[in-house]
């Protein structure tokens, strides 16, 4: 018997409500009766009843039909439901779409989502001019705070920005024009990632100390070191 009575529980079916939802609909300018409303029209259509009356709604719901009405008209005009019709052997039927609602919510999700990454990349910008401001000893120019906006325009990291700035210093040339070739042979190369800058930056001082190395023994003639983040 209690068997039977979750099968008929489970029968009944189950409706997905979008946690971004619960936590948005505010900012979408709907209220809990809104909301409840529009879950209500998916509930009936799912079940096969696409534009259930009124009296339906309400009798699942807290609010008077007349309530119910205006609460629809009103969604209807400000584009979360549309009336489609259709046509079933020539009889022409009406329905309930909620699809402008979940439109809608997927416009709100891709707009918060852009307004939290803005507001990420611009406490990471801030950060990165405090990076360089510490590292340098003294507030950056106008012309190299133009640089560091260029750098972040042209789709460079700050980590990445950050790294170069770290082999910059390690190599002993703690300046723009420098730390702009390095990024420039980055991208070049394709490096994108933190693990690869460390291993580009490894293999190149290791480069560095064998040139060193062979210089004495090239017939006494003094050779120029070779600098690729200065040709």
């Amino acid at each position: 018997m209690m068997k039977d009575k979750l099968l008929s529980w489970l029968n009944e079916g189950s409706i997905t409500i979008p946690a971004f939802l619960l936590s948005h609909y505010k900012i979408m300018g709907l209220n809990e009766q809104e909301v409840m409303l529009l879950l209500q029209l998916q509930n009936f259509t799912d079940k096969g009843n696409g534009f259930p009356t009124p009296q339906q709604l309400t009798s699942v719901m807290t609010f008077q039909e007349t309530e119910c009405l205006f609460i629809i008209q009103r969604l209807i005009q400000r584009g979360f439901i549309e009336i489609q019709e259709e046509y079933t052997d020539s009889i022409r039927h009406e329905r309930y779409s909620i699809d402008p609602f979940y439109s809608k919510m997927i416009d709100c999700f891709l707009k918060v989502t852009k307004e939290k990454q803005e507001t990420q990349d611009e406490a990471e910008g801030e950060s990165l001019y405090t990076v360089f401001e510490s590292e340098f000893g003294r507030p950056l120019s106008p012309f190299e705070c133009e640089t560091l906006a260029m750098w972040m325009e042209d789709n460079h990291h700050p980590d990445i920005i950050k790294a170069a700035l770290r082999e910059a210093v390690i190599s002993g040339k703690i300046n723009f024009r420098y730390i702009d070739r390095i990024l420039f042979e980055w991208k070049k190369n394709g490096i994108k990632t933190l693990e690869q800058a460390k291993s580009h930056g490894q293999k190149f001082r290791m480069h560095q100390k064998r040139t060193k190395r062979l210089e004495p023994a090239v017939s006494g003639k003094e050779v120029p070191f070779y600098n690729w983040l200065e040709q």
